[in-house]
């Protein structure tokens, strides 16, 4: 199958929280990784995440720097990277700040029509799947539209679907001087989790930054 490179960028505690037991967005990187973070989002070609992190954090995952815009028009490409939200059951309001021009939908067959209608007039939407999103259908229909690289951004759940579906090849964990804590706070990774066959990761970068560590991991095939 085509498909773009695909790695996740997160940042978590060091005990591996990506967020509280609320759910709610928590403030673990600071300037130096935020600014990596952009540089991250305005060299790829789109930007993915689940619908948990829209209801949770409602980001718009658009460039904000003149700088890093202007870099992407110098290279003949779009201010902002495409955005892509995997939303099975259509929950992301119609309100949401990534909806616009250049957002992608992905839903299943099971999206309720009431849901869809209004989101339609928000944004491209794709129906894959039955009651989940058909993620390599999904990453191949991304590659169709030019995208190379996709950069996920969250969360936990859309972490799972996609490491244990095999489709991501890097990725970035920025570990912060903290601990959140919490059985029920995410993690980099959630879902049912693997019993055996676990992925292996090859570590290709380890950099200290604002009192914490950045890590690069290679998933290896």
């Amino acid at each position: 199958m085509d498909r773009p490179f695909v790695f996740i960028n997160s940042a978590m505690s060091a005990d591996g929280k990506i967020s509280s037991y609320e759910r709610k967005q928590v403030r673990i990187s600071g300037p130096e990784d935020m600014d990596r973070v952009k540089l991250l989002r305005a060299d790829s070609d789109a930007v993915m995440v689940g619908v948990g992190t829209v209801l949770a954090d409602d980001p718009g995952l658009r460039v904000k720097s003149q700088d890093l815009k202007r870099m992407r028009s110098n290279r003949g490409l779009p201010e902002d990277p495409m955005r892509v939200v995997v939303d099975s059951r259509a929950r992301t309001p119609p309100a949401a700040e990534v909806l616009g021009e250049g957002c992608i939908l992905a839903v299943s067959k099971a999206a309720p029509e009431e849901r869809l209608a209004p989101l339609r007039k928000k944004c491209e939407i794709v129906s894959l799947g039955e009651d989940r999103v058909d993620l390599e259908e999904l990453l191949s229909i991304l590659h169709k539209k030019g995208v190379e690289r996709l950069m996920v951004e969250g969360g936990a759940t859309l972490n799972w679907s996609l490491i244990e579906a095999g489709l991501v090849d890097e990725i970035y964990t920025y570990v912060g001087p903290m601990i959140i804590g919490g059985e029920a706070a995410p993690t980099l990774v959630d879902g049912p989790g693997f019993r055996a066959d676990y992925p292996r990761l090859k570590l290709i970068l380890v950099e200290t930054m604002a009192g914490g560590v950045l890590l690069r991991w290679r998933v290896l095939s």
